[in-house]
């Protein structure tokens, strides 16, 4: 059972998230480490408007997390969006350090760990992203794995993604999810999704095609007392993806400059993308709205079928 929120807290919800609490309407939420660490300004928040709309229009409403200044905000109004959009030197804040940013009155992008953490909290039941972390390749040496999934383990959000981020060591990230008991579903197809790809080359655990059926099976795991998240894996529309086996020559050359650079801990993942987005010519990038706002969708279909 997850703990609701302090009323201690420094928490503010924005105008149309409160409202849709107060009369049961569905809500999604979303990151904010995109927004700050994805792109530069404007097109980050370009993109934040983007996905939000998609979200109204699906019948849920967007709550985007940050937190701004040292206060947790579940949903951000316009000028709010728009500072954060142009925030220079942002935490990307996760679980270990989410408590500091408030602590200390700093302004901090969350990652999924850190917003699923407030969604839960927050009674927000999904959550759109772009890709998750996971297992990074070389862990057996440098035990790098994201507390992303050490979190789906233990909150009970239902994470809509692209798939593990293709930079990381896809097959040993299903593992440790199996492991700690997180059910992983592929939308509508066999494969497990790798983020730019379709496909990851590896079958998925569990397949599902609609979004009531994703919505019924998590009413099932909450009759059962089960606790801990979903991750729900959307793979890319056709027509924007990069396929994988030529993503691994990009994915090869930014891992090779990476360590030639000495980049480590939570420098890795911005890093690699950004180093693929100049070895793509701006490829990568278009792929990432275009999954992400894929995500956006089917989040809010989920979300609308959950409250029903």
């Amino acid at each position: 059972m997850t703990r609701p929120m302090s009323q201690a807290l420094p928490v503010s919800f924005s105008r149309e998230v409160a409202a849709a609490k107060q009369r049961g309407a569905p809500i999604v939420a979303l990151e904010s480490t995109i927004i700050t660490h994805g792109m530069p300004y404007p097109g980050n928040l370009h993109m934040a408007e983007s996905v939000e709309a998609i979200i109204r229009q699906e019948g849920a409403v967007p709550a985007t997390i940050a937190v701004i200044h040292g206060r947790l905000h579940i949903g951000l109004e316009k000028e709010e969006l728009l500072e954060l959009a142009q925030t220079k030197g942002a935490m990307k804040v996760s679980r270990a350090d989410l408590a500091f940013a408030i602590a200390e009155r700093r302004t901090g992008a969350t990652t999924v760990a850190a917003t699923m953490i407030a969604a839960a909290r927050a009674g927000i039941k999904v959550f759109a992203t772009g890709g998750i972390g996971g297992v990074h390749r070389g862990a057996e040496l440098s035990f790098d794995i994201s507390a992303d999934l050490e979190e789906l383990a233990r909150t009970p959000v239902i994470v809509v993604c692209a798939g593990a981020k293709a930079i990381l060591d896809i097959p040993k990230t299903l593992e440790v999810l199996e492991t700690r008991g997180v059910p992983v579903v592929t939308y509508d197809s066999p494969d497990f999704p790798a983020f730019w790809s379709r496909s990851s080359g590896l079958p998925t655990p569990l397949m599902l095609n609609s979004p009531a059926a994703i919505a019924n099976f998590q009413k099932t795991r909450d009759q059962l007392g089960i606790d801990g998240g979903m991750l729900v894996a959307n793979p890319v529309p056709e027509a924007a993806e990069i396929p994988r086996e030529e993503m691994e020559i990009y994915i090869g050359k930014a891992l090779a400059e990476a360590e030639d650079n000495d980049i480590t801990g939570k420098a890795v993942t911005p890093y690699l993308l950004d180093r693929i987005y100049h070895i793509t010519e701006g490829r990568s990038l278009r792929t990432n709205i275009a999954l992400v706002e894929n995500n956006a969708h089917l989040a809010a279909e989920i979300a609308v079928a959950m409250a029903l």
